[in-house]
């Protein structure tokens, strides 16, 4: 039978009922180790196996030591009681505190789907009963997503589609730039669905057609073997620094294109003063950008001389903007492909992600696929989706985002659904503070993992194995039916059985359910697709559909798309972009009348919070970082069976240099314990010359595993980095995460090793 996820398709072998075995498609040229490692969590002790609700909760009791959210027990209930609580603590809740106190902004990855996606079925849901707050932008791109409208114009991801893709960049590309590296493990996956992994071979083909690349990070392994690629280990946080010295270089040589600059951008007059030193007196040259970077003062006149003479790609990666003034390398990268003179020219110029998701830079998208229907939100308020904990602990306080000025809510419930806020949000210990200011958190989840722990009332969810669907991918050409694998284990539902028993109790069930069953709505959306493509995909019926166990293929799209970086060289006054000139904004008015002080009107160079030149950093001397992992996805079955072979002695791995580990006495397997103000956590130590000196990398996604769960400050047993990120928004523009800039040390563990408790339920009564 198939199997849609979102690190590929696979195919499970059921005997008798049961799941055997989950193994990768035969078309499939690199598919992803997760998919088989899902066979182990399917039925491990971790399932929420029946409605659950916390005792303290249960029964009034105040959130103090052993009753608070995180460390106390649950009882079992039937559902006829957990929707009969959930439903008239909804009821109380919006008519005594109004409509934006109920916070729907449940952010995560989910599981693949058209039609099961757990935030489009929450947020209809919760749109139907009256609104709720929302919340905006992606803790992965959050400081991309909102600068680059203002520079570049369109919508938060259009620039997926104005980038080159994979095949152009091997046939018409010499120099590949990447700030950030190209990280073969991120694309394993694809949100939505992946029908067959294309990225690897795609690079490889780039490399045997002679482009040459550089990998600028301070990690050398974000970039394949294969590719070659020269190493920059830069410090981290410094890339925009890296790019302004190459800027200043291309400037007094010049080494820039005058007439796209003149033509196709505003503000370079402006930037080049601050290179020059007009505007601040520091001019920005080699020798400024070596003394910030650690890069060898003679290899960036050499780079610059490069990108210039050759056709060049400049890459960012997701990871360079999760840090202090994380728009800065993104905003910069625009305009360095600008100078170099490669950007609107076939498969040259500028694009950002690749390799982050398989289907970036393979495809440049996909015909609209039918989903779940959306209803509007009567609710206006939202937040920035990683200012949570800053909107529990200080309701009524005001802060910047985007130009305006956003007053936070007072959110008494929280209603989280298909994401883990206790992974990807920063400084989990003030996390564990600001969850208990609200007066309900319901929580739907298949395993008892922190976030299940920290609710009050836990109802059990049905997994991607256990339900009917389809799915398509992001930008991915493909339709992989979904059918069930497996029935739910225990007493768990699907999100919309539950939504709709909700939405019966409280009056509007044929709103949301619009009296389909859930394989009526999979028929329906399968047929609305159907049509809305017609003779040009001459898709099957729904039944032959079903059948087809590779799925089917969508036709592609074909541009040029909206923004065409091309179209705008060829002629800017026929091709405007929709910035507020019309051109590429290397200073912008708008963003200069913001009056920030942490993002002006150009891409300017910040000193980070924390980094390597700051004076924490004769405390905790090393910089973290805490990247995406290559044995799940975020959190995602981290109890499968891949991640857990990851481990070490039942702790995530945390990456090391031999010589920052020589003089901290630590060795290969060793356990220890990474620390800073912020907090610690137990890792098992690898030792390794592909992290530069100074910097240790621990991946995230391991289930936060706090010692004494509920209580700030305790150590977590089992290596989860944003124990040790702090909590702030990057700037006042985008309030993105910051979870790149942190400053950490290491140190042999000598305590008790007690045992990893992550995958453990908490006590249940019945």
């Amino acid at each position: 039978m198939p199997v849609a996820t979102h690190w590929g398709s696979f195919v499970a072998v059921v005997d008798s009922g049961q799941l055997v075995r989950i193994e990768p498609r035969g078309d499939d040229p690199a598919p992803s180790p997760i998919g088989p490692g899902m066979v182990t969590a399917a039925e491990d002790s971790a399932r929420v196996l029946r409605p659950a609700v916390r005792k303290g909760w249960l029964n009034g009791l105040p959130r103090v030591d052993e009753t608070a959210r995180g460390a106390d027990a649950f009882v079992e209930v039937s559902w006829d009681d957990a929707l009969t609580l959930v439903s008239e603590e909804l009821r109380r809740v919006r008519a005594q505190h109004g409509d934006n106190a109920v916070f729907g902004g449940s952010y995560g990855w989910a599981s693949a789907g058209g039609f099961h996606n757990a935030q489009g079925q929450l947020q209809r849901f919760l749109a139907l009963g009256g609104g709720y707050t929302d919340s905006r932008n992606t803790y992965s791109t959050a400081a991309l997503e909102v600068i680059l409208p203002h520079v570049i114009g369109g919508a938060p991801w259009s620039y997926q589609s104005r980038m080159p893709m994979w095949d152009e960049i091997a046939e018409s590309c010499e120099l590949v730039v990447a700030f950030g590296g190209l990280a073969l493990k991120n694309s394993q996956i694809n949100p939505g669905g992946l029908a067959r992994h294309q990225t690897r071979d795609l690079q490889r083909k780039c490399r045997e057609a002679g482009v040459r690349f550089v990998n600028v990070s301070p990690i050398r392994s974000d970039t394949a073997d294969f590719l070659d690629a020269e190493w920059l280990p830069v410090i981290p946080n410094t890339d925009t620094a890296l790019m302004l010295g190459i800027a200043h270089t291309m400037l007094v040589n010049g080494w820039y294109d005058e007439d796209f600059l003149t033509r196709c951008c505003v503000g370079f007059d402006r930037f080049a003063s601050y290179l020059t030193g007009d505007v601040d007196g520091v001019v920005k040259d080699a020798d400024w950008a070596a003394r910030i970077t650690g890069i060898d003062r003679d290899t960036i006149p050499d780079l610059a001389r490069r990108l210039f003479t050759q056709r060049s790609l400049i890459m960012v990666n997701y990871a360079i903007q999760r840090a202090d003034h994380g728009e800065q390398p993104i905003w910069m990268s625009v305009v360095l492909a600008a100078m170099a003179g490669s950007l609107g020219r076939p498969g040259c110029g500028w694009g950002a992600g690749y390799a982050t998701m398989d289907a970036t830079g393979v495809a440049p998208g996909r015909p609209s696929v039918a989903s779940m229907p959306r209803v509007a939100n009567p609710v206006a308020d939202f937040i920035p989706v990683a200012r949570i904990a800053d909107t529990l602990l200080e309701p009524g306080a005001t802060i910047d985002y985007d130009g305006q000025r956003l007053t936070l809510p007072d959110l008494r419930l929280i209603y989280w659904c298909g994401g883990n806020p206790f992974h990807h949000h920063q400084d989990l210990h003030r996390l564990t503070r600001a969850w208990q200011r609200p007066e309900t958190v319901v929580v739907h989840e298949a395993w008892w993992n922190t976030t299940a722990k920290f609710a009050d009332i836990v109802l059990p969810v049905a997994t991607s194995l256990e339900r009917d669907d389809f799915a398509a991918g992001f930008s991915d050409p493909h339709l992989v039916a979904m059918p069930k694998v497996r029935e739910p284990a225990g007493e768990a539902r699907t999100d919309h059985q539950i939504f709709a028993a909700l939405a019966a109790r409280l009056g509007y069930e044929r709103e949301f359910t619009q009296a389909r069953s859930e394989i009526e709505w999979v028929r329906h959306l399968y047929a609305q697709t159907r049509a809305n493509l017609g003779d040009e995909a001459a898709l099957p019926d729904f039944d032959d559909f079903w059948q087809h166990a590779s799925g089917v293929e969508l036709p592609a799209l074909s541009g040029p798309f909206p923004g065409s970086f091309e179209a705008l060289r060829s002629d800017p006054q026929r091709f405007p972009l929709t910035t507020p000139s019309g051109r590429i904004e290397i200073f912008s008015e708008e963003i200069d009348s913001f009056g920030y002080d942490d993002c002006t009107g150009h891409p300017t160079w910040f000193e980070p919070v924390e980094w390597l030149r700051a004076d924490l950093a004769d405390r905790f001397p090393l910089h973290l970082i805490s990247n995406q992992p290559a044995s799940r996805l975020h959190s995602q079955y981290d109890n499968g069976g891949h991640s857990l072979k990851s481990k070490i002695q039942g702790r995530e791995p945390v990456t090391i240099n031999p010589q920052d580990a020589a003089s901290r006495g630590i060795e290969n397997g060793m356990i220890v314990r990474v620390f800073n103000d912020r907090g610690s956590c137990l890792a098992g130590a690898i030792l390794s010359d592909a992290v530069m000196p100074g910097v240790v990398q621990l991946s995230t996604g391991a289930w936060w595993d706090p010692a004494q769960p509920g209580r700030s400050g305790t150590l977590d047993r089992h290596g989860n980095p944003n124990t040790l990120t702090g909590d702030r928004g990057c700037s006042r523009l985008s309030q993105g995460p910051s979870a790149h800039s942190a400053l950490v040390d290491v140190q042999v563990y000598d305590g008790p090793v007690e045992e990893v408790r992550a995958f453990t339920p908490p006590h249940l009564e019945h």
